[in-house]
């Protein structure tokens, strides 16, 4: 039995988000589907984090057990093959062999999310469904200074959803940074975990912020509040990527810092004639 880490990259749009679900599409189900007809096991892919329908990964980290032996460049190409046959629009970038005690999601000690915007009158064509469309450009000086009341050890109470299943809404959030682009604007934050819509919650919040519509101080007196009506406005899945996932760097080849990718999928890892 060999523990392939593995890092993803996927469109959110025609996904119910990453978990396995009985009544539609998601990215587990693609996964263990083409992992399936690759290896002919049941292998259960674990992920570092959990995504929403409609929500885009940049470097999802995954693991998944195999039994029969691959070599991690052969297993990402017969993956990647048979999810473009497929028509899941979700891509294997990089492929090892994880190091001893590996989890995705336990082992994890930090997750990225970016957020983006697109700020203009014309709908969106390339991007619809990839980007949230404003019709103009929001104040992003008010928003950092909103953003700024967040960061921190808090109650998230009001930026989590009626439905998340976290035992507690307290979270440490490490860094909301925005920044704009011509006509983009882009939110991104990280944090060890964070709470069911957190993200989203907080980048409607800025955004109410931005449009004019409240004062900065006001996201203080949201969150402290405490409460989920307090907020204004819930963005929508369309812009939201998990963008990385960071390890303790004490595992061989992981570094500290956010990364597209953990290893290269390269010919030259593993021994290509164990596929």
């Amino acid at each position: 039995m060999t523990r392939f880490r593995l890092v993803l990259e996927w469109d959110g749009r025609g996904f119910l988000g990453w978990q396995r679900q009985p009544h539609g599409p998601s990215v587990q189900g693609a996964l263990e589907t083409a992992l399936h007809e690759v290896t002919g096991e049941a292998a259960a892919v674990q992920a570092a984090g959990r995504t929403d329908a409609g929500v885009h990964a940049l470097a999802m980290v995954a693991h998944v057990d195999v039994m029969k032996p691959f070599a991690p460049f052969r297993l990402a190409e017969a993956l990647n093959a048979r999810l473009r046959a497929a028509g899941a629009r979700v891509a294997v970038l990089a492929a090892d062999v994880a190091p001893p005690g590996f989890h995705a999601r336990f082992s994890c000690v930090g997750r990225a999310y970016e957020y983006r915007i697109v700020c203009r009158r014309a709908p969106l064509t390339f991007e619809a469904g990839l980007a949230w469309r404003l019709p103009r450009l929001p104040d992003v000086a008010a928003m950092r200074q909103a953003a700024g009341y967040l960061v921190g050890r808090h109650d998230f109470t009001t930026f989590r959803s009626a439905q998340c299943q976290a035992g507690s809404p307290v979270r440490t959030l490490d860094r909301l940074d925005v920044e704009a682009r011509g006509e983009r604007v882009v939110v991104r934050a990280e944090a060890r975990s964070f709470l069911h819509h957190q993200v989203r919650s907080m980048v409607g919040a800025l955004v109410h912020v931005g449009l004019g519509k409240a004062a900065p101080h006001a996201v203080r007196a949201m969150l402290e509040a405490r409460d989920r009506a307090a907020l204004p406005l819930n963005a929508p899945p369309d812009g939201l990527w998990f963008a990385g996932a960071r390890y303790p760097a004490t595992e061989p080849g992981v570094s500290e810092r956010f990364t597209p990718g953990l290893a290269p999928v390269e010919p030259t890892i593993g021994n290509p004639k164990t596929s």
